[in-house]
């Protein structure tokens, strides 16, 4: 009992020294994410809970280290918090909602973008773990940090200090919080978008297909073909990665652009709508309150007010 106490202690204490320097870089630069001088790092601070975003994740790693965060994926909250991190794998739009931050006490999190052929490299050094044998995985998962992550991210965040060492030396440790993620006891779904020919790099190709493709219809047998599967196989490997079908994943993309072409570019709903790949206006507004909770322009005039 007295080891598990002295593990925690240390474990929140090194927590605790990155969120105060999360905080020293984020602080009086208001809410939201912060690019930092590293390309690959960013820093999140919300000072307000609750507190909802939307967006589509890139391939991330998430370490929390201030405050809590709740994250819904399809139908699936993952609840996260302080010593904690989540890591997403394949481009995923997730909404989030911010629960626990107030101004003295701000929800901090360390973000770093995930580069798939730096993951591979790794991989190629150490090669794939044998006992391992590769299943459809989400796409999304959340992990108990443990003290070498929270301290390789610690002396990534330190280099922010002298930017002269950053070129020679943030690519190594950025290397090492990528093996601390491939030696993670949750880290098939890191190992799979790094494999080439995997099942989640199949679906992860498509993904992207999808994406740069988002206003044209979809085509069940060519994605499938695409990934090099039978149609069947592919939506189900396509709802385990993502949680969702590929209709409602390319939904949820396109009401997020409408939703930005309408706080952005002051596009209407009508606009918006047809933008983004909707024939019907009438259904368009439908499936935005359904997602937004709110008519398109309420809930715009809603986000400009806030």
């Amino acid at each position: 009992m007295a080891d598990e106490f002295r593990k925690r202690k240390t474990l929140m204490d090194a927590c605790q020294e990155l969120a105060e320097l999360v905080s020293y870089h984020t602080n009086g630069r208001g809410d939201g994410t912060h690019a930092t001088a590293i390309p690959q790092l960013e820093f999140i601070r919300e000072s307000v809970a609750p507190t909802i975003l939307r967006a589509v994740y890139e391939p991330t790693l998430c370490i929390i280290v201030q405050g809590q965060k709740e994250t819904l994926l399809g139908q699936e909250t993952y609840h996260y918090g302080a010593t904690q991190y989540l890591v997403v794998t394949v481009d995923l739009p997730l909404s989030g909602n911010i629960v626990e931050a107030t101004p003295d006490q701000p929800y901090l999190c360390f973000k770093l973008n995930l580069n798939a052929t730096q993951l591979w490299e790794i991989i190629d050094q150490i090669g794939h773990r044998p006992d391992q044998k590769e299943s459809s995985v989400r796409g999304l998962f959340v992990n108990d940090a443990k003290v070498p992550l929270i301290d390789s991210a610690t002396r990534l965040t330190r280099l922010l200090d002298t930017p002269e060492d950053i070129p020679f030396l943030a690519p190594m440790m950025i290397r090492e919080l990528y093996y601390r993620l491939l030696m993670s006891d949750q880290s098939e779904a890191v190992w799979q978008i790094a494999t080439s020919g995997s099942q989640m790099q199949r679906i992860a190709e498509v993904i992207n297909q999808i994406k740069a493709e988002f206003t044209k219809p979809l085509s069940m047998d060519d994605l499938a073909k695409q990934a090099r599967m039978s149609s069947a196989t592919f939506h189900r490997h396509f709802k385990a990665v993502t949680s969702m079908s590929p209709l409602q994943y390319q939904k949820q993309l396109r009401l997020l652009e409408a939703r930005r072409l309408m706080l952005a570019e002051n596009a209407d709903a009508t606009q918006a709508a047809y933008q983004v790949g909707y024939e019907s206006p009438s259904q368009f507004s439908r499936e935005y309150s359904r997602m937004f909770g709110a008519p398109p322009m309420k809930d715009v005039e809603r986000l400009r007010v806030a």
